[in-house]
């Protein structure tokens, strides 16, 4: 897990006098849940990944096989993972949130508006029925048809991903379930690497970046465009734009202004502020 600093008593006023009184948007990445245990993929700390691409998935039986017998080992720690300081201090100013993570920790916290731009990973959806169903009951038939495979990643470890995989090697001999319904392919409702997300996602995103006035990007490098690109459109139309992540970002030269310190506690301490 990184090591953060608490932000300065100036910044967080700073930050206070942008936000008050204003209708603001919070746009969230991995960093905001390290301190749940879970680590995130592109911070200063973080261990070089090579997730999963989206077409391996579906055309290579034996990739799916690996991504599944790694998200069940991962799942054992990552579905224990609860919300933090920095998922309530967001409930505590009633901001709506626009989130590139998987978690689903922000709807936990209790955010009354929340936008999962990549999806949930709590949620199962087949490929060629499109039927949803719940991670935990994959989970259950995970461990039933594979119960040689034991062990978990503690929360907070290097294997542990941020979206419930983990770095393991795999069994030749690894089972994968099938959908119950029509025995197509299943895969974890998230948007993979080289998967575009769901136009109506994205166009409710786009509601909310045009009617904020100010955003707000909490624990985001912004390395991909799908988070990116709000930013840029944020910049360019005008708005303030404020950055609080631990380490550097695509956007920096974008931002009206730059907080480097630990999330939960610049959020918590900007709650204080704006109670």
């Amino acid at each position: 897990m990184p090591v953060t600093h608490p932000p300065t008593a100036e910044a967080v006023e700073r930050l206070a006098g942008v936000l008050r009184g204003r209708n603001w948007l919070a746009l969230t990445g991995a960093g905001i849940s390290t301190d749940s245990g879970i680590p995130d993929y592109r911070g200063p700390d973080a261990r070089p990944t090579n997730p999963i691409q989206y077409q391996a998935f579906v055309r290579d039986e034996s990739a799916r096989r690996r991504y599944w017998f790694r998200s069940m080992m991962g799942y054992r720690s990552f579905s224990h993972s609860g919300p933090n300081p920095g998922h309530r201090a967001l409930v505590a100013l009633g901001a709506p949130v626009l989130t590139q993570n998987v978690d689903g920790l922000h709807s936990q916290a209790g955010s009354a508006e929340v936008i999962d731009l990549h999806g949930l990973i709590s949620r199962v959806v087949c490929l060629d029925c499109r039927r949803l169903s719940h991670r935990d009951d994959l989970q259950l038939r995970l461990e039933q048809l594979n119960p040689r495979v034991t062990g978990r990643i503690p929360a907070g470890e290097a294997e542990l991903r941020p979206d419930g995989d983990a770095d393991l090697a795999e069994p030749d001999s690894f089972v994968v379930p099938e959908c119950v319904d029509c025995g197509g392919v299943l895969k974890p409702d998230v948007v993979f690497f080289g998967e575009s997300v769901p136009p109506e996602r994205v166009d409710a995103a786009w509601q909310r970046v045009h009617e904020a006035e100010a955003l707000l990007v909490v624990g985001s490098s912004l390395t991909v465009m799908s988070g990116l690109r709000f930013v840029r459109w944020a910049a360019k139309a005008g708005r303030d734009v404020v950055i609080v992540n631990h380490g550097r970002t695509r956007a920096d030269d974008l931002a009206t202004m730059i907080i480097d310190a630990g999330t939960s506690q610049t959020l918590t301490r900007l709650a204080d502020q704006l109670a």
